[in-house]
């Protein structure tokens, strides 16, 4: 993670100019999933007398949930949706532009692409001093035809035009971001995902041991002496849950079980193929809050994603001492060190998926040497304070020199 020299101390410098907290207002369409946690943890984490934090979202009851229960003000916007709605769009964007204008947000800090389109484009409507956008990920990839990918390609680039600093999750994500040219280089930032500390610390010194193995496959109510391969994820397109199935049935081993953790869109169907696969059977577990707790139940953690940003669940797993192979994407090699801390395979690839997969599990010296090698480097990283400090720099003026010179707006 790239450090960044201004910090909560120099931000609080410049709140005392104003002689109140900065008011920032957090925008995501969906507060669930790893971009969901990150933008609740970023908010979470900033200091209540220097930056006033408010989330607007559209959905995420859970997270919605654990916002609110730690003193967080929530607005929920019900037109803020992910998928592509010119009705619903266009009121969000009225919506937004009408809260920012009422509220006088000195910050607006969109996430993913939906909100950052209409979020940060009702900021710029609203005056809104400051626009700050983090990219989990990008809304354009190689699977997608190269018409829309240069439309997705063409909004970026316009919006980048005003917005101030980008934060990117990965630094394979902001490389890419600087070769696409979404934004001028020197507003461009490195950030990384967050695990919650305490959690963090338990399953820290639970590692897989035998206890920490047992009581995990207990509690997703799988046999204590079977070989597991788990993924966790949203089933969705992006997550490509078909090609965890697919690389299941490659492996063809009767013996070994596969899980699962996450719902989504794409939940019935992938049940009911999932039901009806032949060879190594397939377990969806839905949506569980313990993720930490349960990873040690993984001889092995897949990750089978089209296009990724940099996956929280991938530190967890390393937290946790699972070792990993994953798809060669985006950020995703920010952690995944092919042959030292896991393995990575192209992305639709679900027979090298599976040969990965069963190589670590037929070599498990090699396995435990590349988890060991993968939780020794993630060392202290990954944490609330490298997330606060980056916040702060990004959020203030005092930051200003730092993130860049800020966008003249026009209006």
């Amino acid at each position: 993670m790239i450090s960044h020299p201004a910090d909560s101390r120099s931000a609080g410098l410049a709140v005392s100019r104003i002689g109140r907290p900065l008011r920032v207002a957090s925008v995501i369409a969906r507060l669930e999933g790893g971009a969901g946690l990150l933008a609740l943890r970023g908010a979470q984490a900033m200091d209540p007398a220097v930056f006033s934090s408010t989330i607007v979202t559209g959905s995420g009851e859970q997270l919605i949930e654990a916002a609110a229960a730690s003193g967080l003000e929530v607005l929920v916007e019900p037109s803020l949706r992910a998928p592509i709605a010119p009705h619903s769009d266009l009121l969000a964007l009225r919506g937004l532009e009408t809260l920012f204008r009422e509220r006088g947000f000195d910050v607006v800090h969109t996430h993913c692409a939906k909100a950052g389109a209409v979020g940060r484009l009702a900021a710029r409507r609203a005056g809104v001093p400051r626009i700050v956008h983090t990219f989990h990920g990008f809304p354009f990839h190689d699977f997608q035809s190269g018409p829309r990918r240069q439309a997705y390609l063409l909004i970026e680039r316009r919006l980048g035009r005003f917005t101030d600093v980008a934060l990117c999750v990965g630094a394979g994500v902001a490389a890419e971001a600087v070769r696409r040219e979404l934004i001028a280089p020197e507003r461009v930032r490195t950030i990384g995902v967050t695990v919650d500390g305490p959690a963090r610390a338990a399953a820290s010194r639970a590692g897989r041991s035998p206890q920490a193995r047992l009581r995990a496959r207990m509690a997703l109510g799988l046999p204590g002496d079977a070989q597991v391969v788990g993924a966790v994820g949203r089933l969705t397109y992006q997550k490509a849950p078909e090609d965890f199935l697919a690389a299941m049935a490659a492996l063809g081993r009767p013996e070994v079980i596969g899980v699962w953790i996450g719902g989504g869109d794409l939940a019935d169907r992938v049940g009911r193929r999932a039901r009806t696969m032949p060879g190594t059977p397939v377990v969806l577990a839905g949506e569980r809050t313990d993720v930490l707790e349960v990873l040690p139940a993984f001889d092995v953690f897949a990750l089978p994603s089209r296009y990724e940003g940099l996956p929280t669940v991938i530190v967890e797993a390393m937290i946790c001492g699972v070792p990993v192979v994953a798809t060669a994407v985006n950020a995703v090699s920010d952690l995944v060190v092919p042959g030292e801390t896991g393995l990575l395979v192209p992305p639709q690839r679900p027979r090298q998926l599976a040969a990965a997969v069963a190589y670590l599990l037929d070599s498990p010296d090699v396995a435990a040497r590349m988890a060991a090698t993968a939780r020794a480097r993630l060392g202290d990283r990954y944490g609330d304070q490298e997330l606060r400090a980056a916040l702060a720099a990004a959020y203030s003026p005092a930051g200003q020199a730092a993130a860049g010179p800020l966008v003249q707006r026009r209006h």
